[in-house]
């Protein structure tokens, strides 16, 4: 697990816009604005903490591919010579990067 979601996370997500302090020792919520409602539940927090790694966990292959891949102008370059030259060069190149970083 490349990043680690936090209750603190999970709070931003649950009450999005509500301003909270948020101690890191004890991992709780402090000033909580009651005209807001109350703060979510440690259950509702646990809960969105899995959601969220969740979601996270599963976008690691974009997150791998991302670097690998050639900028937009040398993509286009690639497709401009591909289609003067008959060749599949950027297909190849793009093959290669999604095939060594499968989506689950």
């Amino acid at each position: 697990m490349a990043n680690e979601i936090t209750p603190f996370d999970a709070v931003r997500s649950l009450k999005p816009g509500v301003t909270f302090g948020w101690n890191p020792d004890t991992k709780e919520i402090t000033g909580w604005d009651t005209s807001k409602g109350s703060p979510p539940s440690d259950s509702e927090i646990e809960t969105e903490v899995n959601r969220l790694q969740a979601e996270y966990d599963s976008k690691e292959y974009q997150r791998k591919r991302k670097p690998l891949y050639p900028s937009i102008i040398d993509q286009l370059d690639m497709q401009y010579w591909d289609q003067v030259n008959g060749t599949t060069t950027w297909k190849t190149a793009i093959d290669k990067i999604k095939a060594d970083n499968p989506k689950p």
